[in-house]
C-alpha cells in the first residue's frame, strides 16, 4: 500500500519518496487513518518501527488541508497548534528533526524545546507563534510560567515515548501542563510498552478518558526485539569488561558501535581506558551540555566519531540511521530498556548486532529479559578471557519477585 493511500497528500508523498520510504510500516497504516479522522489515540509500538511518522505526517496533512486552513484563523503571537511532548532532550531534537524534514514542501512553522540551552532564544522563536512544538516538559512548564506561551490554539497533544514519562517521574509535569490545555483536542498517545502506569496516565489524558471515544492500535504488544538484530551474549568478570570490550573492536575491527552503560561517571572512565588501548571514543550522558552532547552526536552519526558510549538519557531518541552494532556494556535492570537499545540497531528492517556483557550478578536481568523475548540468547566464548564467576544456565520461565 503506498503512502498516497492512506489520505496524505502530495507535498508530504513527495517528501516521504525522498526521505527514501517506499511503502507503510504497520503502525502507520493503521494510526495514519485514525490520526486523519480526528479521534483520540492509543497506540503501543517499540522503537525502530517508524511511530514517529505515525503521529507527524497526519498531524502535517490535517494542519496544511484546505479545509482545517479555512476554518483556523491566523496563528496569534505565542500560541501553538500542535504540541509533542518527549522525554528527553535527544528524542525531542529528532521528532523535531523529522517534522521538518516531512513538512518541507508545506508552508508551516515548528520548533523544538528543551532544557539545558538559554530560554531567551526559544522565548523569541515563540512570539510569532507556532504551528508544532516539540518539548520536553520541564522546559515547557518554564516557557508557560514565563507567558512565553499560551495553549488556546492548541488543537493536538501528542505524548510520545509515556513509558518513558512514566519511568523518569514526568507525570506530575504532565498533569500540570494538561491542566493548561483546551478541553476540546486531539489526544495521541504512543507507547513502547502499556504497564498500568501507561494505561492510567492514558485513562486521566482527557474528558473522555480515552475510552470509547479512543481507537487504540498495538503493534508488537509483547515487546519482542526485531528480529533482524542478531542478538549474543558473553558472560564475563566485572573487572575484565574494557579489555574485553577493547579485544573485540580490534579483533573484529568495528566499524562502529554504540555502547550502553549504567552510571555517568562509568562512562568517563570507559572512554579514558579504551583511550589507554589506543580505541579513541566519547560519551554522552545527562552531565554532559547540550551544545557538547549534539556535538558528540552529530560525529558519531557522520561516522568521524566510532565508538561512542552512552547512559539510558540515549537509549531513546537515537537515530543513527545504519548504526552496526549496539553494546551492552551493562546490562539494563529492565526488559524493555534492553528492547529499546537494541533497538538503536536494525533501523528501517535494515540488519544490526546487538552484544551484551553478562556478569554473575546479572543473571536475573538476563533471565527476565530472555522471558520478555521468549528464547535464549546465544552466549558465546571469547579466547583469552576465561570467566571466574560463571554466569548460570538460563531459566527461560524466571519470574522476577522484585518489582524494584
Amino acid at each position: 500500500m503506498p503512502f498516497a493511500k492512506l489520505g496524505l497528500s502530495v507535498p508530504l508523498v513527495q517528501a516521504i519518496k525522498e526521505m527514501g520510504y517506499a511503502t507503510p510500516t504497520p503502525i502507520q497504516k493503521q494510526a495514519i487513518p485514525v490520526i486523519l479522522s480526528g479521534k483520540d489515540l492509543i497506540a503501543t509500538a517499540q522503537t525502530g518501527t517508524g511511530k514517529t511518522a505515525a503521529f507527524v505526517l497526519p498531524i502535517l496533512e490535517r494542519l496544511s488541508s484546505p479545509k482545517q486552513n479555512h476554518e483556523k484563523p491566523t496563528l496569534r503571537g505565542k500560541r501553538v497548534r500542535v504540541l509533542i511532548l518527549v522525554p528527553t532532550r535527544e528524542l525531542a531534537v529528532q521528532v523535531a528533526s523529522s517534522v521538518n524534514d516531512y513538512s518541507k514542501h508545506l508552508n508551516l512553522s515548528s520548533m523544538v524545546a528543551y532544557g539545558g540551552v538559554d530560554t531567551e532564544p526559544q522565548k523569541q522563536r515563540l512570539i510569532e507563534g507556532i504551528d508544532i512544538l516539540v518539548a520536553t516538559p520541564g522546559r515547557l512548564l518554564d516557557l508557560a510560567h514565563q507567558r512565553a506561551v499560551h495553549f488556546d490554539e492548541l488543537d493536538v497533544l501528542v505524548l510520545d515515548e509515556a513509558d518513558r514519562m512514566v519511568d523518569m517521574g514526568f507525570v506530575g509535569d504532565i498533569n500540570k501542563i494538561i491542566d493548561r490545555l483546551p478541553q476540546n483536542r486531539q489526544n495521541l498517545l504512543f507507547s513502547a510498552t502499556m504497564t498500568d502506569d501507561v494505561r492510567a496516565l492514558a485513562y486521566d489524558f482527557s474528558d473522555s478518558k480515552m475510552t470509547d471515544l479512543a481507537a487504540e492500535i498495538a503493534i508488537s504488544p509483547n515487546v519482542r526485539a526485531a528480529a533482524n538484530i542478531k542478538q549474543w551474549l558473553i558472560t564475563v568478570d566485572k573487572d575484565t569488561k574494557s579489555a574485553l570490550l577493547s579485544h573485540l573492536i580490534k579483533e573484529h575491527n568495528w566499524d562502529q558501535a554504540l555502547i550502553f552503560i549504567e552510571k555517568k561517571h562509568g562512562a568517563a572512565k570507559l572512554v579514558d581506558q579504551l583511550a589507554k588501548r589506543g580505541i579513541k571514543a566519547d560519551s554522552i550522558h545527562g552531565d554532559r551540555s547540550q551544545a557538547m552532547r549534539e556535538k558528540i552526536l552529530a560525529q558519531f552519526k557522520s561516522g568521524e566519531l566510532k565508538y561512542l558510549v552512552a547512559t539510558g538519557v540515549a537509549a531513546r531518541g537515537l537515530d543513527i540511521g545504519e548504526l552496526s552494532r549496539v553494546v551492552n556494556y551493562d546490562l539494563p535492570f529492565k526488559p524493555e530498556e534492553y528492547i529499546h537499545r537494541i533497538g538503536r540497531t536494525g533501523r528501517a528492517e535494515s540488519k544490526g548486532e546487538a552484544i551484551s556483557f553478562v556478569a554473575m550478578g546479572d543473571f536475573k536481568n538476563l533471565c527476565a529479559i530472555e522471558s520478555r523475548l521468549k528464547h535464549v540468547i546465544d552466549r558465546k566464548d571469547i579466547a583469552g578471557f576465561p570467566v571466574r564467576k560463571t554466569v548460570p544456565i538460563s531459566i527461560l520461565n524466571y519470574v522476577r519477585k522484585s518489582n524494584r
